[in-house]
């Protein structure tokens, strides 16, 4: 049976075909022209920068409306449409890479009891403050969910989009040396996190790698609180996560935190292009 999950209205399908736009230098700004009408060009925000090429010039891009009606885009960007020529065959999926997408979708898996570990929890509320002081380190940290399971234990939750996948997790150099013809176009492996580094020793993320480490201080102090790391994989091409081999503060991290006792969540999800997201699964395999 199948798991709607979410439900998108209104999309509009575009080209990107600059950003920054050339009307505003914002990176969280691009031109973008509808599909249905070359000749129309619309301001559109993108939260997600580029998204490695999934949000940049010539991708094909899914947007709705914005409802903020005094901002200068009138759209924003929510799925890109990934298209691969592979053995002659055009394979096409759908991503989503709105970053607040994950925050939605992972609130509507709690309320209809899709999560296999989360099953009829007792409350549950978005954005909570949570401060500690401990030997281990200060917690100091805005996490995405937190509340009471159906066994009346407490939780902290924190999610991360994943929109990002390829055959293997390599650096882009390495990656090129690589045929993966033979490979299986539903084989990939999402990773997380990658994005812009000064310096290639540097975090990736160091807002995700303070999440991280302090869920791990939080369960290593009290073992009675789940803490719980939810990675949203926003593409049904894959069958394993890792954390990115470019980012090992990440990847060590998230060791310690497996080791510590930190729950893990992978939720894939698929979407159509009429907005329609449905719940696959939420224990696609973990490797490192």
């Amino acid at each position: 049976m199948m798991k709607t999950i979410y439900n998108l209205p209104n999309l509009i399908e575009g080209t990107v075909t600059k950003r920054p736009s050339k009307h505003i230098k914002s990176p969280y700004v691009a031109d973008v022209s509808l599909n249905e009408d070359e000749n129309e060009e619309v301001l559109v925000h993108s939260p997600s920068l580029g998204c490695c090429g999934l949000a940049d010039k010539d991708a094909t891009i899914l947007m709705a409306p914005m409802k903020n009606k005094s901002n200068k885009c009138q759209y924003s960007i929510y799925l890109s449409i990934y298209k691969e020529l592979k053995n002659d065959q055009k394979n096409e999926i759908i991503i989503g890479i709105h970053p607040k997408l994950a925050e939605t979708l992972t609130e509507n898996a709690l309320n209809k009891n899709f999560l296999s570990t989360l099953q009829n929890i007792k409350s549950y509320k978005r954005e909570t403050c949570y401060k500690l002081e401990t030997p281990l380190g200060n917690v100091d940290s805005r996490f995405d969910f937190s509340g009471i399971d159906c066994n009346g234990n407490p939780f902290i939750m924190e999610v991360k989009n994943v929109p990002l996948a390829d055959y293997e997790d390599l650096t882009e150099k390495e990656r090129k040396k690589i045929d993966f013809s033979d490979r299986e176009f539903n084989s990939k492996v999402a990773y997380f996190p990658d994005g812009y580094r000064k310096k290639k020793t540097d975090t990736v993320s160091p807002r995700a790698l303070k999440h991280v480490k302090e869920l791990t201080i939080i369960k290593t102090e009290d073992s009675f609180t789940r803490c719980i790391m939810c990675y949203v994989i926003q593409r049904n091409d894959v069958n394993r996560f890792t954390p990115s081999v470019i980012d090992e503060q990440y990847r060590q991290a998230l060791k310690e935190a497996i080791d510590a006792g930190v729950e893990i969540i992978t939720m894939v999800v698929q979407w159509s292009k009429d907005g329609v997201a449905t719940f696959i699964r939420d224990d696609l395999p973990i490797v490192f």
